[in-house]
């Protein structure tokens, strides 16, 4: 009888050695991935920023649980890079908020490196660098012209402005503050379309370049009747937005609010109580974009964290 080759004990190293990889690395998958990103931890009004510590969190990056490797919160020292985004379709009305704006420009702390961009036939225009010379940055603010459609999408521009960033600093946070109805002309002008795919396009390209997004309702002039329905869909995209990216939407009902001042005062107080989170997740190997869960275990606090979050593998990030 012919001796056949020693299957069983290759088997059985074979076995040992799949029991003792992580489980990631038993279904077959090269390498874990990671991720990171900015979470905004709002504590009660007068309360001082909470004590939160690494074992207080609980992170599921697309279903799976992920394992967080860096929790700090991001002093008044950690550079932030901030661009002021104005749809340029904003009615002229939007000239009396001036004011707020440019104060708001002049009170970012020194940590804030500013510019202000115009959303004009599909791109985000910039009026100058990011910079931390205030009269510099508030050169380039004007009223807008009021064109109807000039803006194309809001959702193009900010797409252009992930993939365009001012700057290839990837230690600061990036942050925008978007000055717009949110009505994509292009799809759901009649009816709210969750898949909007231009929101989605942003979302994901937001999500790439880490950026968070919050938004100030503003009417614009609108290039076809506008109904409560058109509205009702720009609110509702904006809204998704700003959650998906771990910002804010701020309104009024339908109208125009009467001052940006207390938007502008909140996004300030976010600003001071954000904390960056490192994490590595299992569904590692090919870059893309995957749901974030965040939660932690603190009381009287309000927390804003990304839902889509960018996860690259582990040799990959080692060389950006």
């Amino acid at each position: 009888m012919r001796k056949k080759p020693h299957n069983l004990a290759v088997l059985a190293a074979v076995g040992s050695l799949l029991s003792a990889l992580p489980a990631w690395a038993a279904a077959g998958q090269n390498q874990p991935g990671q991720g990171q990103t900015v979470v905004t931890i709002l504590p009660d009004k007068n309360a001082p920023s909470p004590n939160i510590s690494q074992q207080q969190l609980n992170v599921k990056v697309n279903g799976k649980n992920a394992q967080v490797t860096r929790w700090q919160q991001l002093g008044s020292n950690a550079p932030v890079e901030l661009v002021i985004l104005i749809d340029g379709a904003a009615r002229t009305s939007l000239g009396t908020q001036m004011d707020d704006i440019a104060h708001f420009v002049q009170g970012l702390p020194a940590n804030v490196s500013a510019t202000i961009a115009y959303m004009q036939n599909g791109q985000a225009a910039l009026t100058g660098p990011l910079t931390t010379d205030r009269t510099a940055t508030l050169r380039g603010l004007h009223i807008t012209g009021g064109v109807p459609g000039i803006s194309a999408s809001p959702y193009f521009c900010l797409s252009n402005l992930a993939q365009h960033w001012p700057s290839r600093n990837r230690e600061t946070r990036h942050e925008v503050v978007m000055i717009t109805d949110g009505v994509d002309y292009y799809d759901g002008v009649r009816h709210y379309d969750p898949e909007d795919p231009y929101l989605q396009a942003a979302i994901n390209d937001s999500a790439r370049s880490q950026l968070i997004v919050y938004t100030i309702y503003w009417r614009n002039i609108g290039r076809i009747d506008r109904s409560m329905a058109a509205d009702n869909s720009g609110q509702n995209l904006l809204t998704q937005l700003t959650e998906a990216t771990g910002g804010n939407n701020y309104w009024e009902g339908y109208g125009d609010p009467v001052s940006l001042q207390p938007y502008f005062e909140d996004i300030e107080r976010r600003l001071n109580n954000q904390y960056e989170l490192s994490f590595m997740t299992p569904s590692g190997g090919k870059a893309q974009v995957e749901s974030l869960k965040f939660k932690a275990d603190v009381h009287g606090a309000k927390i804003d964290a990304p839902q889509q979050v960018f996860v690259v593998g582990s040799e990959m990030a080692e060389t950006q």
